[in-house]
């Protein structure tokens, strides 16, 4: 079952501020009139019975004292930071399983929580930017991967190359080591090779992860449409991202395309790391470093 957070955490924003406000406009006065006529009829006032009639509502207390908690984490979460955890190793290297990370919720505009809607353009996604959003075949679900495509932008994948707009994405070879990603026992355990290349996107110089003894995809080309980004992870062989997105309600155009409006927001730290499982592990500050 799916939990729609950011809808949680306004409804009860909106159930606590409105005792809260409740209370300040009708029920307040009402304490307050009531200790004001008790002691005016009497020479001197009960503590306990002055105490008792100012006392809030249980259901009153309990909302005005979590309201400003609330607000609090629902203004930081909806406009400025989110932090979110890395389930998958699809954009490793940059990303491991186990990292968790900070997105900026205000890079790419203010949206309002809940409706996704921008009311404030800040600033547009560019090439090479690791971007969290939602997915487009399953909204209720977060995704992160790099932007390669921006829109009006041609890509095409063929041979484990990327092309943008008919210019090959330069990389570089960085090294070649054993893939970790192949379980214990595995018969190409001990032979099966992974090229780590650096690779310029744009103004961003980042890691990708390519398998020599992986499958190469047949050759294709995307069109970006306007209002959407072509979306692909790090770890090009190991990634559910825009080169394999479809879905029968969708154009076929738009096949594999983030739109705007599901944008969440731009990665920019590792904060903590922590592996699983997490009961037999401790949570490791070795991986804190900035996003590229």
């Amino acid at each position: 079952m799916h939990i729609n957070f950011p809808l949680l955490l306004v409804l009860a924003v909106a159930v606590t501020g409105f005792l809260a406000l409740i209370d300040l406009v009708w029920h307040a006065p009402k304490r307050r009139r009531a200790r004001a006529a008790y002691e005016a009829r009497i020479d001197v006032a009960d503590p306990v019975v002055v105490e008792r009639m100012g006392k809030e509502p249980l259901l009153v207390e309990y909302g005005k004292s979590f309201f400003p908690v609330l607000l609090v984490v629902l203004v930081l979460r909806s406009f400025l930071v989110e932090p979110f955890q890395i389930p998958s190793g699809s954009m490793k290297p940059t990303l491991e399983v186990g990292d968790f990370i900070l997105v900026n919720k205000f890079a790419y505009g203010i949206r309002l929580p809940v409706l996704d809607s921008k009311v404030l353009a800040v600033g547009d996604p560019e090439r090479g930017d690791v971007m969290v959003f939602r997915y487009p075949n399953d909204p209720r679900i977060n995704y992160i991967k790099r932007v390669v495509g921006l829109p009006g932008d041609r890509v095409r994948y063929a041979d484990k190359e990327l092309f943008v707009n008919g210019e090959k994405v330069p990389t570089s070879l960085v090294e070649v080591k054993l893939d970790d990603e192949l379980p214990a026992g595995h018969p190409m355990q001990h032979i099966a090779e992974v090229r780590v290349l650096e690779e310029q996107l744009g103004d961003t110089e980042h890691l990708i992860r390519v398998e020599r003894l992986a499958r190469t995809p047949a050759p294709m080309e995307w069109q970006v449409p306007p209002g959407h980004y072509f979306m692909m992870g790090d770890n090009r062989d190991n990634s559910n991202d825009s080169r394999y997105w479809s879905a029968p309600s969708m154009p076929r155009e738009l096949w594999g395309m983030v739109p705007d409006n599901y944008i969440v927001g731009k990665a920019f730290a590792i904060w903590m790391h922590w592996p699983e499982p997490k009961l037999r592990n401790l949570p490791s500050f070795s991986r804190v470093a900035l996003i590229h």
